[in-house]
């Protein structure tokens, strides 16, 4: 396998709110969602704690993580290319990220970050929730210092978009473009807050965000006009 493939570590999150009740929210944080939800687009019946339980976790200073799936490329003794998967989950988000971080930390610096969206999304997310638990950031995700082009990691849909700065193509649309079969059909992602706080079911967040890797570990596959993956190469621990 090449240095190119063997370095990339593919990753993907799931984000809730941070409690299940907007009442829970303390008031200074509460004073602070209803600036920036004069900023949302709502509906006339539409309050802060409707746009609370719908919007806050996408925001890392009103959410959490509950998971964040990884896989690296393998390849057996014949050459044949495989995929080793791992999801961290749970309830303690600062006990999720010091695991993710060591993991990072063991596989050292080459290791190269991939997701969709990643740079605006999973990896600042993750950074802003390590500080704000009180998790020193790992070396792959320490920016400070460095240029914009000493940052290793891989976007897919920055890679999509070829230049293209406009131009938004969600996962799921790149799935069904190079038919890489997609984890879309469990949920989606704005479903995740209700599975989670009502139907209490990490596992099946937890089954979608690795779907999601498995999905971007296929597509870098196909933007470089490789063979998909298959399936029985897949491997979920």
């Amino acid at each position: 396998m090449s240095p190119e493939l063997r370095d990339i570590l593919f990753l993907d999150i799931e984000t809730v709110s941070c409690v299940d009740q907007y009442s829970k929210l303390d008031d200074r944080l509460k004073v602070q969602w209803a600036r920036k939800a004069n900023f949302f687009k709502r509906e006339a019946h539409q309050t802060d704690e409707d746009l609370f339980h719908e919007k806050s976790g996408i925001y890392a200073e009103f959410g959490k993580i509950v998971a964040i799936a990884v896989g690296k490329y393998t390849e057996n003794d014949q050459g044949v290319l495989g995929l080793r998967t791992k999801c961290y989950a749970g309830h303690q988000e600062k006990e999720l990220l010091t695991s993710f971080k060591a993991m990072l930390e063991k596989l050292g610096g080459n290791v190269k970050l991939c997701a969709h969206n990643g740079k605006e999304f999973d990896f600042p997310y993750i950074s802003r929730r390590m500080l704000i638990n009180g998790v020193a950031l790992p070396f792959q995700l320490d920016y400070a210092g460095k240029k914009p082009w000493e940052v290793p990691h891989l976007d897919t849909m920055e890679l999509w978009k070829f230049g293209d700065y406009k131009h938004y193509t969600s996962l799921d649309l790149l799935a069904a473009i190079f038919n890489i079969p997609s984890s879309k059909g469990m949920m989606d992602g704005s479903q995740v807050n209700s599975v989670y706080y009502k139907e209490n079911d990490l596992k099946k967040i937890a089954d979608y965000c690795v779907g999601d890797v498995v999905v971007i570990a296929q597509l870098i596959l196909k933007m470089k006009g490789m063979g998909l993956i298959e399936q029985q190469e897949i491997i979920f621990s």
